[in-house]
């Protein structure tokens, strides 16, 4: 099983290169599947095709698949989304106002990332390619497994517990909406929703991520920062991909500027992304949209490469043991950074 998530800032083209690595991978013979899980879908644009919340066929060894979040969130949250809105109902919150507080923000988005899950569990393909939301959201999607896994852990047997020792007394002074079995089972099945995400999505011998980016200063600065922060949360990155690229044979005297910047730019990503595949796509005379096209997208990307191969080594957290000691040290590669910005906190554990 491998699974690439494609991210980068909004309108860089990842969602080309999403669908140009599907296919070349397709068309190697791997069963592969490709998935878009940014609210604003244009996968099926990309292919020129009608794609769907199930896989749909795209080519031989294919399929697409565009989220239908909404859905998803209603099947697992509905029940306990419709108490909590009865509940602020009853304190005094307006319709709309309660509705709004009812939803965390990017909880829908969250359940993408179970549709992963969900198909890599399956077997079914060998490739997984996800087209991520833009890099902010990204990165707040992979943060919220740890984050409400953490309030499931510690708070919710807490509060279920409580609930069933409350609740014949309160309904009898309060009209309070209590939380009942089919509220607590709903959140449950919420939690079951999360489980494993974050296990498969840091594993770099299934998931790497690749950024993609145009040699603009803008945007290769977003691109370091999140290339940062993934390394933080413990994902790979095993490419940096430079998308519209002037290409060589441009001679016009008007794009002679646009060629220095560009020139500087590109030295900034060699420099930035040392230790990671760097890959250049030059801005093409035409809408690359079609299977046809992203082939020839593909093509100019991989080369000879498999798309599936993992194209650096990726290894952002691991424990190395120290020569002639019993004592073992723990790597984290943040990329980056320089080691005068890193604070280390201590834990002390109870003492016994």
């Amino acid at each position: 099983m491998r699974i690439i998530l494609v991210t980068g800032k909004g309108g860089v083209g990842k969602t080309t290169v999403s669908a140009a690595t599907a296919l070349r991978s397709a068309d190697l013979g791997y069963r592969t599947l490709v998935m878009s899980t940014d609210p604003a879908h244009s996968l099926g644009d990309a292919f020129d095709a009608e794609l769907g919340d199930l896989p749909t066929p795209i080519v031989e060894n294919l399929d697409g698949q565009q989220i239908d979040s909404q859905q998803r969130l209603e099947e697992a949250w509905g029940d306990v989304r419709d108490h909590l809105t009865e509940l602020f109902d009853w304190s005094g919150l307006d319709g709309i106002e309660a509705e709004e507080l009812t939803v965390f923000p990017g909880m829908d988005e969250l359940f993408s990332l179970a549709s992963v899950r969900d198909h890599a569990r399956s077997e079914h393909y060998d490739v997984i390619v996800v087209d991520c939301a833009p890099t902010a959201e990204t990165l707040r999607l992979l943060s919220l497994p740890d984050v409400m896994s953490w309030y499931m852990e510690k708070m919710f047997p807490m509060s279920r517990k409580v609930a069933k020792v409350v609740r014949p007394v309160i309904t009898r002074v309060t009209s309070l909406p209590m939380a009942d079995d089919r509220v607590f089972e709903s959140v449950e099945r919420f939690y079951d929703r999360l489980d494993g995400i974050r296990e498969l999505l840091s594993d770099p011998e299934i998931t790497t991520a690749r950024l993609v980016m145009n040699p603009e200063k803008m945007v290769i600065a977003e691109a370091r920062r999140t290339y940062t922060y993934l390394g933080l949360f413990g994902y790979g990155v095993d490419a940096a991909i430079v998308n519209r690229v002037l290409p060589a044979e441009v001679h016009d005297p008007y794009f002679a500027q646009w060629r220095d910047i560009q020139k500087g730019h590109l030295e900034a990503v060699e420099e930035g992304f040392v230790g990671t595949d760097i890959r250049r796509l030059r801005l093409f005379d035409q809408e690359m949209v079609g299977p046809d096209l992203l082939r020839l997208v593909g093509s100019e990307l991989y080369g000879d490469a498999d798309p599936t191969d993992r194209l650096s080594e990726v290894d952002p957290i691991h424990v190395e043991s120290v020569p002639e000691s019993e004592d073992v040290v723990l790597v984290l590669r943040i990329p980056l950074v320089d080691r005068d910005h890193v604070e280390r906190a201590e834990r002390i554990g109870d003492r016994h």
